[in-house]
């Protein structure tokens, strides 16, 4: 059984949707944006340079086939990658898809709008869309 602990402030925020081999899959509670977070099943690391070779390789992969698997699933615009960090310090990576239409284009997302929660219909719906990202549960 695994110690690995998620952040308090990412278990408030989101919904944990599935797991790849080393990171856990995370839908933002945000509708106004298709927003996942992968965080590597690793305790007290906060940099992809702290997670050892192996994890690294796996992270880099998991990250590409989320991305990948997004950008078809919702027909992308643009993916916004990224591991900020500043209010979480766990390592987590955010994949964001972006329209040239949606309401931040072209700025970033962060900070910019309050979040607006997603409606039990409006979810599972999204999640009904995910199936082609064959996430372990």
């Amino acid at each position: 059984m695994s110690s690995f602990q998620l952040h308090p402030q990412l278990q408030q925020d989101c919904f944990s949707i599935g797991k790849f081999e080393l990171c856990q899959v995370l839908l933002v509670n945000d509708h106004q944006f298709p927003w996942f977070i992968l965080v590597p099943q690793r305790n007290d690391i906060r940099e992809i340079y702290q997670l050892n070779a192996t994890d690294q390789l796996t992270l880099i992969q998991e990250s590409s086939y989320l991305a990948e698997k997004l950008a078809s699933i919702f027909n992308a615009d643009k993916l916004n990658i990224a591991a900020i960090g500043n209010v979480v310090p766990q390592l987590h990576w955010h994949h964001v898809v972006r329209y040239q239409t949606d309401k931040a284009w072209p700025a970033p997302i962060w900070g910019k709008f309050a979040a607006v929660p997603y409606t039990e219909q409006q979810r599972n719906e999204l999640l009904a869309r995910l199936t082609p990202l064959e996430l372990l549960q």
